[in-house]
């Protein structure tokens, strides 16, 4: 696919990106050989293909899930103006 001038200038205004009009030329091409490159990869049957997060088989090193700190919830609720079974109160803002 080859875009032109006009096609630029809209992509352009669409991206809301300032071009110089001696910069189009080179925009067109390059956009022109992306989509071409596009085309060629949605060509390729990848019929029975697994979609990947990630192109190599690595694993997340991930630390274990321990708590670190003690509970200290009344000693925090201890300042608050209205506390009722461990949660605070608020005024009510939405009617």
């Amino acid at each position: 696919m080859s875009l032109d001038a006009d096609e630029v200038d809209k992509i352009a205004h669409l991206a809301r990106l300032a071009i110089d009009d001696k910069d189009v030329p080179e925009y067109a091409t390059n956009l022109s050989n992306i989509l071409e490159l596009v085309e060629q990869m949605s060509a390729v049957d990848t019929t029975g293909v697994e979609p990947m997060a990630h192109p190599l088989e690595l694993a997340q090193r991930l630390r274990e899930d321990e708590v670190s700190e003690s509970n200290q919830r009344e000693h925090f609720q201890e300042c608050a103006p209205k506390v009722e079974r461990g949660l605070y109160l608020v005024p009510k803002v939405i009617e």
